[in-house]
């Protein structure tokens, strides 16, 4: 069948909403983080970020429209508040936009896999690939300014090894074996996304205007702490290196830069981007003391997305997206 006969699936147009929402978050924060850097090479891949987006955008919009569908608010240069003073250092937003990248190539490979129509498949390969891009370019640069701290080495096996018996997978009697280093992979991105998280929320809660989105955000750096923490301990029990902390990349100012809405969204955004990294840890996970410290984090971080929900819902700052038809409501007799 020709494009044009093909009507958009409800994942296609559910992941193109998604698509929106979160672009335009993330956009604004990059356009408030370009207006403080100093630093030319950072501030370039910022100026790249955003004109990619600006086109992404733009079709977005058309793929939506073009169905009948409204077009979600999201956010806009509304939710930027200009001017304030400077917030996060040079090196802090660049860690931000890698990070961020990260989580655009997972949000467009998983929204590749539930597309169909040809030219939604060859938007998000072109989506893809523009975040390839950027993560090489992220990585180097933050390789060459000495910010980026590598995962641990291992020293090669003379020769491939089997599995021999259950003491592979305990985790909390006798002497537990080293981690493995497919586990290693799920424990350091598990660390930096639980890093960004808990900077967030301190920079956050020093600028909101709001009592209650304060409240929040300090229980979310508390759990994002005792996290970090737990998975630290790990890593450290195999006297192997963790990620370093950003909270010093975070300057004392009090003068807020972005809408309470808009802060409270990006930490909600994170909460839930995170777990599919922690899903990805308790798949990878063969130690029992792993798989309980995943479930726990899982099971917390529930918790906490429902206090975030609760929170948007009560402001009103969380757009709905298109729903499946009410057919009760549809079937009822019109008297």
């Amino acid at each position: 069948m020709d494009k044009e006969e093909l009507k958009l699936t409800s994942s296609e147009i559910g992941t193109l909403w998604g698509e929106y929402v979160n672009g335009t978050a993330i956009d604004t924060v990059n356009r408030y983080m370009l207006s403080i850097i100093e630093d030319e090479k950072i501030k370039l891949l910022f100026e790249d970020a955003i004109k990619i987006f600006d086109k992404q955008k733009s079709q977005i919009r058309q793929f939506i429209e073009n169905e009948g569908f409204p077009v979600p608010i999201g956010f806009s240069e509304s939710d930027l508040n200009k001017g304030t003073q400077r917030l996060f250092s040079d090196i802090f937003c660049l860690h931000y936009l890698h990070i961020m990248t990260l989580h655009g190539l997972l949000g467009h490979t998983t929204s590749l896999s539930s597309s169909v129509r040809k030219d939604l498949r060859h938007f998000y390969d072109s989506g893809s690939n523009d975040g390839m891009n950027m993560y090489h370019r992220t990585t180097e640069l933050l390789l060459e300014k000495g910010h980026f701290q590598r995962d641990p080495y291992f020293y090669p096996e003379e020769n491939p090894e089997f599995v021999s018996g259950q003491q592979f997978i305990d985790g909390y009697f006798g002497d537990k074996r080293p981690l493995a280093s497919t586990e290693i992979i799920a424990l350091s991105l598990n660390l930096k996304k639980k890093i960004m998280e808990k900077s967030l929320s301190i920079a956050f809660s020093q600028v909101t205007q709001s009592t209650e989105v304060r409240k929040f955000l300090e229980s979310t750096k508390k759990t994002a702490d005792q996290q970090i923490q737990t998975v630290s301990k790990i890593l450290k029990g195999d006297n192997l290196p963790v990620p370093m902390s950003w909270e010093s990349e975070i300057t004392t100012s009090q003068d807020s830069p972005l809408s309470d809405k808009l802060m409270l969204y990006q930490i909600g955004f994170l909460l839930q981007s995170g777990q599919a990294y922690h899903g990805a840890g308790l798949a990878s996970a063969m130690r029992t003391d792993l798989v309980t410290t995943y479930e726990k984090i899982i099971l917390k971080n529930i918790m906490v997305t429902k206090e975030w929900f609760n929170l948007m819902t009560k402001n009103q700052w969380l757009e709905q997206p298109p729903l499946a038809p009410n057919r009760k409501d549809l079937a009822r007799d019109k008297k």
